[in-house]
Formats: C-alpha cells, sequence, structure tokens
C-alpha cells in the first residue's frame, strides 16, 4: 500500500470531517491504518472523537489532460459505524474544483453527477450514493470529468477491480 495513498486517506478525512461536523484537532492527528487492498482499492479504519470511520480509496489511474499538473485524485467512498453515514462516495482531487459546470461520474451508460466542497466532490441524494456503488460493484472502470477553479476540464478512469471485496471488507470493519 503506498505512502501517497495514506497521505490521501488522511486528507480525504480531514475534509470530510469537516463537511459532517467539527471534531478535535487530537482526532486529526490520528493516521487511517491500512487493513487490506483488493486489487486497486484499499481499505483504511480511522478513529475520530470515538466515531469509527471505514473507508475504501482508489487512485486515479488515468489523468487527463497529461500536460497539467492533477496532483493526487482519488475516489473513496466510507462509512461510519455510528450509521452516520454509509458507503457515501466522493472525489478528491489535487486542486479546487470549479462547481460549475458539476463534476460526473459515469459507469457505462449510467451518469451522476456531483457538487463541489472546494477539492472535493459528493453525491447529494443518498439514494444516488447507493446507487453508484451498486454501480460501481458491477462495473469495470469508472470515468469522471470536472473543471478546476482555473478553467481547465479535467477527465479520470478509476478502475473498479477489487471494489466489491474492498466494499465487504470495510463493512465487516464498521460493524
Amino acid at each position: 500500500m503506498s505512502r501517497l495513498l495514506l497521505t490521501a486517506a488522511f486528507a480525504f478525512l480531514s475534509g470530510l470531517a469537516a463537511y459532517l461536523g467539527p471534531i478535535n484537532s487530537s482526532a486529526l492527528a490520528q493516521q487511517p491504518q491500512a487493513r487490506a487492498t483488493y486489487k486497486d482499492w484499499s481499505v483504511f479504519v480511522r478513529e475520530a472523537d470515538g466515531q469509527k470511520i471505514c473507508f475504501v480509496a482508489a487512485e486515479a489511474g488515468d489523468k487527463s489532460p497529461k500536460s497539467v499538473n492533477h496532483g493526487e485524485v482519488f475516489f473513496l467512498i466510507a462509512s461510519w459505524k455510528s450509521g452516520a453515514a454509509k458507503e457515501q462516495p466522493s472525489l478528491m482531487t489535487g486542486y479546487a474544483l470549479k462547481a460549475k459546470p458539476e463534476p460526473t461520474v459515469r459507469i457505462g451508460s449510467d451518469k451522476w453527477n456531483m457538487y463541489v466542497s472546494e477539492n472535493e466532490a459528493f453525491i447529494e441524494a443518498s439514494a444516488e450514493e447507493s446507487r453508484l456503488v451498486r454501480a460501481m460493484r458491477r462495473g469495470a472502470n469508472m470515468r469522471i470529468s470536472a473543471v478546476s477553479q482555473r478553467g481547465t476540464a479535467t477527465s479520470y478512469i478509476i478502475s473498479l477491480r477489487g471494489v466489491s471485496a474492498a466494499l465487504d471488507r470495510a463493512a465487516a470493519e464498521c460493524r
């Protein structure tokens, strides 16, 4: 499991914690613990303010255009043992995203729009989150399009190899 993925996982959880509500600084100091890797997806667990958070993450394998610095680009799916969130998908980029046009996720002919919070993007409705995760379990890869704050159109391909096993492991970790 790469150090880059662990760093991104920590950054993701810091941002997600801010999205869901305040946590104290000692909780932010805790690093996620890597539990397993299944092909292109890794499983992490982290404790924050007594909350156990389990998530899976994969790095974008293809980044376009090749001529720009994308930074680290990951797709993550997080669940809280408490039930505060279950299989919540999100995109994390190495740059600030533009809110319009909305980032989009495509698996086959299915499409989801995401809303932006700085360098992260989320699905608005929980029913759509569930529909995306189900499609991810069936798909081979996922295509994501976004626009940077600077106006650069970007696109990514993320492999879905191993996502089902990773999600199953994350669910077992957060029971």
